[in-house]
């Protein structure tokens, strides 16, 4: 016995046939890269560049191929002490948003989905106002008659001086740079399971103990992360320390603006950018590097 097939089945039966045949190629590697390679050579690679070149002119923009605008930095006292106070309120806002983002991130892994909700609200919250408009409250709260003042002489503590001062510039940036930091955190603490520190605890180990060898050294990744974005965004802030500091108590980022918008000195500018740029890659290095026997054991004991 025989089938037969009609015209309009055999049509059906080869449509899909037809359909895989028409597959659009996948594209490679090398053009899925392309556009972002396009967009960090022009944006990233090409004004880093043309800062390199310009570290070599002098005030009318002449190239010499001098190293005068380096010795000229590295020679200046009140360079020096501007470059170490940056470095200094760049760690001190580094620890305070690690002290005061670590608790709240662990109490993030142990609330309730609606708290854990509220949370996230909180500290995404000073995203939906603009940089100014928060740095214009701190100059409001900061001032010499301002609500911090008024508070503390309430309770009998007198006056502080914040405003124009590295505490006020590190309290800004902590309030900008504390989401940076709690983030990372959220995330390390939420991968690390609690178990471990229980059967710490059922072994015989204190709380702090536990916490201190079992609980802590797993969350270093997320410490490392959130610290080391604080640092790069604390090393080059601009605006905060410009609306809270003071001439007396300037960063490098500062100096930078200074030398480029009001005196003209695209080269002194270009040639402290540059050593900016390799002072934060020498301590992210050094951090690093310090940081290699925890990653070790951690990924020692993750096999």
């Amino acid at each position: 016995m025989t089938t037969t097939q009609t015209p309009g089945r055999v049509s059906e039966a080869r449509a899909p046939e037809a359909r895989r045949g028409r597959q659009w190629p996948r594209p490679s590697a090398t053009w899925l890269l392309a556009a972002p390679l396009a967009v960090v050579a022009i944006f990233f690679a090409y004004p880093l560049l043309k800062m390199f070149q310009a570290s070599f002119t002098d005030f009318v923009v002449q190239p010499h191929g001098t190293w005068d605008n380096y010795t000229w930095f590295l020679g200046d006292a009140v360079q020096r002490t501007i470059v170490i106070r940056t470095v200094m309120v760049t760690l001190l806002v580094t620890a305070l948003c690690l002290v005061l983002a670590y608790p709240y991130a662990y109490l993030m892994t142990i609330v309730g989905p609606r708290v854990r909700l509220l949370m996230v609200a909180a500290i995404m919250l000073p995203f939906w106002t603009s940089l100014l408009v928060r740095l214009y409250a701190w100059v409001i709260v900061l001032q010499p008659n301002g609500p911090m003042n008024s508070a503390l002489e309430r309770l009998g503590l007198g006056r502080v001086d914040l405003l124009g001062t590295m505490w006020g510039v590190a309290l800004g940036s902590v309030h900008v740079l504390l989401p940076f930091m709690v983030l990372p955190l959220y995330a390390s603490l939420g991968s690390i399971d609690r178990r471990l520190v229980d059967a710490a605890v059922s072994l015989g180990a204190r709380p702090s103990v536990a916490f201190a060898r079992v609980y802590f050294p797993l969350s270093v990744p997320g410490v490392l992360a959130g610290s080391t974005i604080v640092f790069i965004f604390t090393m080059g802030f601009y605006f905060t320390p410009a609306f809270l500091g003071s001439s007396r108590n300037s960063l490098i980022s500062e100096q930078i603006v200074n030398q480029i918008s009001r005196l003209l000195a695209f080269g002194r500018g270009g040639a402290m950018a540059l050593l900016l740029l390799l002072l934060t890659l020498l301590l992210l290095g050094l951090a690093a590097w310090l940081s290699r026997p925890v990653m070790r054991a951690l990924g020692q004991g993750g096999r």
